[in-house]
């Protein structure tokens, strides 16, 4: 029956199995056992019919994140021909946020790797490979036409010229030879044109050899003083009449925009007024179009406290006499989803139609890595003691370094927290990662001398360790009130570390 199904409906093999006229050639009989080849059918023939064989089964780039638009090969695990079963790894994915392991989802062997193994910027649902069954012939497995090799996405096509004219195209400015061009800034090309002065009577003074202001002033003061003339403009040499183009537009203006510098050649020393492009990968583009995303369509209100991390300190030393090694983060951690426990009002986020409470308290922490910033994060929080956060802080710190994040573990989360206390930093701001609400920004601790009373009233100075914390909210969920009732909650907790049991 499976054997029957795989042949298909064609009309002829139809007619070879059930015996109708014309089936004398092919050689099928009917015996004991059914229908059967006899001896001078052509069993080459039949065995090599596409009839008899099933579609391989193509390998297409999945969609591994949210946000993910295209993927890189990063490495091939199994090689054509190779046998593969359900589940094993085929390759790894570079996706947006991390690198993923792409598993098999049938039985069967790899017939073609159709996309190498480094190729990047891979379209999603692109053909990268394709699997056949067991005992058929791998080797000359086809490239189904309707999915072919995916174009190359980093090298987009040039637009094919239109038929008719649709707008006038600016006539590139012919250059003189022998005569100097200089980059002018706006402010020095209205005054040359209004003094009818020339920027090659002069000296360009600016950064990367760029005509000022200053410099077009001095030119007037000099033809004030009569040491230069007013420049001219020489007649052009009379041009041979041609037909009139339907692109010819009038010349640009006398002192054209300078043109982007051209990029310099590797391993050669850059030429004044060059650059080198640097590659960027797929989590650096994903970074840059979602920061930019955040900061220009979400309100972004801040609010800052300054909280005493004495009694924190002081719990962290009494955990490493018991070797348990826990960071000063870690209490930031907890307390913050201790707070958002209290005040479910902050633990909310905005998909783009309205604010949804959030049932959970997902805590994603940032950890810089060599190919941008990720935000894995600590599930459930606030259940979690300290010394669980640590450890799952530390695991998955290391897999965002070394690419190996999970999807799960990366998407999603509730709150943000960003540290960049041990880079020495005291407070900053931070881009909430949308759709969550708030992102905590934690600087450094650091002492400072604050004037206190002891029991007998007397003022004494005093040392404390405080620590600066910037919340970034967003205020079409989270207003200033909350925000402000939110850090004062979130200080008293940080300053007792007693509530955090």
């Amino acid at each position: 029956m499976a054997a029957s199904w795989r042949l298909g409906c064609d009309p002829r093999l139809l007619r070879y199995l059930v015996g109708f006229p014309g089936c004398q050639s092919v050689g099928l009989v009917k015996g004991a056992l059914g229908w059967s080849v006899s001896r001078g059918a052509n069993w080459r023939w039949f065995h090599s019919t596409q009839w008899l064989r099933g579609d391989p089964i193509k390998i297409l780039m999945p969609s591994l994140s949210p946000t993910m638009e295209e993927g890189n090969v990063v490495k091939w695990l199994k090689k054509e021909g190779e046998a593969v079963s359900a589940g094993d790894a085929l390759c790894e994915i570079e996706t947006d946020k991390a690198v993923v392991t792409l598993d098999a989802s049938d039985d069967g062997i790899l017939a073609k790797i159709v996309v190498e193994e480094g190729s990047k910027n891979i379209r999603l649902g692109s053909l990268i490979g394709l699997i056949v069954e067991e005992g058929e012939d791998w080797k000359h497995v086809e490239i189904p036409k309707d999915v072919g090799p995916p174009p190359p996405v980093s090298k987009p096509s040039e637009p094919r010229p239109s038929p008719e004219p649709q707008i006038s195209i600016p006539v590139k400015k012919e250059h003189i030879p022998g005569t100097l061009r200089f980059r002018l800034s706006p402010a020095a090309r209205n005054i040359l044109e209004k003094h009818s002065l020339d920027a090659s009577q002069g000296t360009a003074t600016g950064p990367r050899g760029i005509f000022t202001k200053e410099d077009a002033l001095r030119l007037v003061q000099l033809k004030q003083t009569g040491k230069i003339t007013e420049s001219r403009p020489t007649p052009a040499p009379a041009a041979t009449p041609t037909a009139p183009s339907p692109l010819q537009t009038t010349a640009g203006p006398s002192y054209p925009r300078p043109m982007i510098p051209p990029v310099s050649t590797p391993g050669q020393p850059s030429a004044v007024g060059t650059f080198t492009e640097i590659p960027a990968s797929n989590i650096r583009r994903v970074i840059a179009k979602r920061l930019t995303e955040a900061k220009s369509t979400v309100p972004h209100a801040y609010a800052t406290a300054d909280c005493d991390l004495g009694a924190v300190l002081k719990v962290r030393q009494d955990l490493v006499k018991d070797d348990i090694k826990v960071s000063v983060n870690d209490f930031i951690i907890k307390a913050a989803a201790v707070t958002l426990k209290q005040m479910p009002d902050v633990n909310v986020s905005w998909d783009g139609e309205g604010p949804k409470q959030l049932p959970f308290i997902d805590i994603s922490v940032a950890v810089a890595t060599d190919k941008g910033l990720l935000t894995p994060i600590i599930k459930d929080a606030a259940a979690k003691g300290i010394q669980e956060i640590a450890d799952s802080v530390k695991a998955l710190s290391k897999k965002a370094r070394d690419g190996k994040l999970l999807p799960e573990e990366y998407q999603g989360g509730s709150f943000s927290i960003s540290n960049l206390g041990m880079f020495g930093i005291d407070e900053f701001t931070a881009v909430i990662n949308p759709p969550q609400a708030c992102i905590l920004a934690v600087g450094r601790f650091r002492p400072v001398l604050k004037l206190t009373e002891d029991e007998e009233g007397n003022a004494k100075l005093q040392q404390r360790q405080l620590i600066t914390v910037t919340m970034s909210s967003d205020s079409r969920v989270v207003d200033d009130e909350l925000a402000t009732r939110f850090l004062k909650s979130f200080k008293a907790n940080l300053e007792n570390p007693i509530r955090l049991a």
